[in-house]
């Protein structure tokens, strides 16, 4: 499948609730990511347990009104009887205009090929891909993406690009992973909770012993009863949290194209803060490699935004640095509230305020005609709507151009705006409000009907 992007890179945000996909899409993510109720690596999750309302499907038709992808998780490793639930599954999300699965089963890949044909899979960070062999066999499964597995150095992202020239996804931020990515056991093994099926207790989180080798922790205790320190008790196998701010641009140059944000668990502030910062430094990255500006630097108030709605004890990632105790978080987190000048600013300005989109309007009401309304944007798409009944000769106090734009332009509890109404009247005029309105609320809905078709799909 060849791709065609309108964008030269792409912020993938996180999202577990709809609140988070709303979040994300206020902050200036280009693309979602979330699982459905079955398949996805992330049991609890909102967009896990939503059972009235399907939440993907919803969470679908927000973002593609602002031009967001949405692309599905279904990275689980499938049993048989599994396998057979799958066609019916992804169908509806296939034909309301899912973007793109992101998928591990190499089995289940090939049947979405064969039954969805013109749909994206990418290859999950659950397939562990950390060189060029793992991104070709993705590539011969007809996947056109590869999410990187979180532990790779610049250049290793390098040479999987230039030798594949594959779609690359990488992690940016969030939580790291003390095994590979997507090949750790240790909860399955410990308390019987698989972290593939998104169940994972966490178990690298936890405090543990260390005691010299080929010694029992009892014998490890006795020593430091009688003063001797031969071990140590502490978060060992917990890894501070990936940012990636200041490498922005090298990413870039090592052929990264999706800028992956980690934390469908987490609250809808954390996924406004990251966002919001990530976009804006993810623009200036580009403005510098197009020689617009002359440096890149990243501001100390925006990294502090990052700390404040999210700290495990520091920063790290892979891409500089192959290992070292300084990549762990040994100290408990402690817990404070995020600083309320940070909170208050999140808040009124990506959660609170909701995104619009501007619409011009042009109404004609004339004596003994119908209402003809049409709206229109700067992309050029445009709807007209028309009246079942006349406009009426106004027996007194006609209507004038002032109030009508001004009953208009209520468009509350949509997400549209009304940047210009062009009101033209012919005659002395009367339609009832309650009409007018009921006309506006129709055209409305045919112009989210216009933008939501262009990416629904029919299965024949």
């Amino acid at each position: 499948m060849k791709l065609k992007r309108d964008r030269r890179v792409e912020l993938l945000a996180p999202a577990g609730s709809f609140r988070s996909v709303v979040a994300a899409v206020n902050a200036g993510a280009d693309a979602i990511y979330m699982g459905g109720r079955k398949f996805g690596a992330r049991a609890y999750a909102d967009s896990a347990k939503a059972e009235e309302e399907d939440m993907v499907m919803e969470a679908i038709r927000y973002c593609h009104l602002f031009s967001v992808k949405l692309y599905m998780t279904v990275n689980i490793l499938f049993k048989d009887l599994e396998l057979k639930e799958l066609f019916s599954y992804i169908k509806p999300y296939y034909e309301a205009g899912v973007d793109g699965l992101i998928m591990q089963d190499l089995g289940a890949v090939k049947k979405i090929r064969e039954w969805f044909p013109d749909l994206e899979v990418h290859a999950s960070t659950q397939e562990t891909i950390s060189g060029v062999n793992g991104a070709r066999m993705a590539q011969k499964f007809g996947m056109t993406r590869a999410v990187c597995s979180r532990e790779l150095s610049l250049s290793e992202i390098k040479r999987i690009h230039d030798e594949t020239g594959m779609e690359l996804e990488v992690f940016c931020h969030g939580a790291m992973c003390y095994s590979y990515s997507g090949a750790c056991f240790m909860s399955s093994l410990l308390g019987g909770r698989s972290g593939n099926r998104g169940r994972c207790a966490g178990t690298c989180r936890l405090c543990y012993e260390a005691i010299s080798h080929g010694e029992t922790a009892f014998q490890a205790r006795a020593k430091e009863g009688a003063g001797e320190e031969f071990h140590k008790k502490a978060y060992l196998l917990s890894m501070k949290d990936m940012q990636t701010i200041d490498l922005l641009p090298e990413l870039i140059e090592a052929g990264a194209y999706s800028f992956k944000i980690e934390g469908r668990m987490k609250s809808p502030i954390y996924t406004a803060g990251v966002v919001s910062v990530y976009r804006k430094y993810l623009d200036l990255a580009m403005k510098y490699l197009d020689g617009e500006i002359r440096s890149y630097s990243v501001d100390p108030d925006d990294v502090k935004i990052l700390r404040e709605v999210f700290d495990r004890g520091g920063v790290t990632s892979y891409l500089k640095k192959h290992n070292g105790a300084d990549m762990i978080a040994t100290e408990e987190k402690k817990f404070r509230e995020v600083e309320k000048s940070v909170l208050d600013h999140i808040n009124s300005t990506y959660i609170d305020r909701n995104r619009t989109l501007k619409l011009d309007a042009d109404i004609k009401l004339t004596v003994g005609a119908p209402v003809v309304l049409t709206l229109s944007d700067a992309k050029g798409r445009m709807v007209t709507v028309v009246s079942e009944d006349s406009v009426a000769s106004a027996e007194s106090h006609p209507m004038d151009a002032e109030s009508i734009e001004t009953k208009l332009r209520k468009t509350g509890g949509t997400v549209f705006t009304f940047e210009s109404v062009n009101v033209s009247l012919e005659g002395d005029i009367f339609y009832p409000v309650g009409k007018l309105n009921q006309l506006r609320r129709e055209a409305l809905d045919m112009y989210e009907e216009e933008i939501l078709s262009e990416s629904k799909r029919q299965l024949v």
